[in-house]
């Protein structure tokens, strides 16, 4: 494996890494957070991600997920946090992903998923680990509207089945490690009606929401809500007594975005943007 590029903002490091039978993935570097890529593409295929255009090519071996750390780190990177956050979903990877996770806490890492929960048997286990940080991606409360989104995944119902079970062991303060993520998509998952069940969903497992701000992507026919409805989006939530968490301004630039990784980046190169 080995660096072939580095991209900067004035904030982000994105860092494009090249397997050794030819493939590119990426991990970024933010306020000493690195996210890391767990598969060479997606299977998931959410219809708003260009994680999984191309669908799945191949998982990454432990080696391939823990040199993403070394390297960045060789190059004099500060690396407190890892996040499984980049191309690919952590839970269909799980052994090799498991075992790098064992390997980062050992080094002292803190280490946080962001996951659609599928494979359900592998969410289980994940939620088990001495993790940081599990983020739910769930992207809309009403079955239908999920599975347009996320086609290949679980039922909503199963999944919080799954989430209640596991935090109704665990104290407040531990249940502050746990969020839904939810990426606001104008038109689609923004109503007051989605936003209030989500509040709903929330308050009854007793834990946060990040709530995400999407990443246009030029050939996607998705948009991101404008700033004063992300806001008053935001606000409804915080009434209800809903710990919300909006995207940060690391992960709205376009190194660093939710939902935009691809499994190469030649079409990238070609529409002369740069996005993660």
């Amino acid at each position: 494996m080995e660096v072939v590029k580095i991209i900067n903002d004035d904030l982000n490091t994105l860092f494009e890494i090249k397997t050794d039978d030819g493939y590119t993935i990426e991990s970024v570097h933010y306020r000493k957070t690195l996210c890391v890529s767990s598969q060479v593409g997606c299977s998931i295929k959410c219809s708003f991600c260009a994680s999984g255009l191309n669908g799945l090519t191949r998982n990454l071996s432990f080696d391939e997920i823990i040199n993403q750390y070394l390297m960045v780190k060789d190059k004099g990177y500060e690396i407190e946090s890892i996040a499984f956050a980049g191309i690919g979903e952590p839970l269909l990877n799980w052994e090799n992903v498991k075992q790098a996770f064992d390997y980062f806490k050992s080094q002292g890492l803190s280490v946080s998923f962001y996951t659609t929960g599928f494979p359900i048997s592998n969410f289980k286990q994940l939620l088990a680990l001495n993790h940081d940080g599990v983020n739910l991606s769930l992207h809309s409360v009403f079955e239908e509207k999920r599975k347009s989104l996320i086609p290949n995944s679980h039922t909503i119902s199963q999944l919080i089945q799954v989430f209640k079970d596991h935090l109704q062991q665990l104290s407040n303060r531990k249940k502050k490690l746990y969020n839904i993520a939810y990426i606001l998509i104008y038109g689609e998952n923004d109503s007051y009606e989605e936003i209030d069940k989500l509040g709903e969903i929330a308050k009854e497992l007793g834990i946060g929401v990040s709530l995400l701000k999407y990443n246009e992507i030029e050939f996607f026919p998705y948009k991101s809500v404008p700033d004063d409805r992300y806001e008053e989006l935001f606000l409804r939530l915080r009434e209800k007594g809903i710990r919300v968490t909006l995207s940060n301004k690391y992960r709205t630039r376009k190194i660093g975005g939710c939902g935009t990784l691809m499994v190469n980046r030649l079409e990238l190169h070609k529409l002369n943007f740069t996005i993660f």
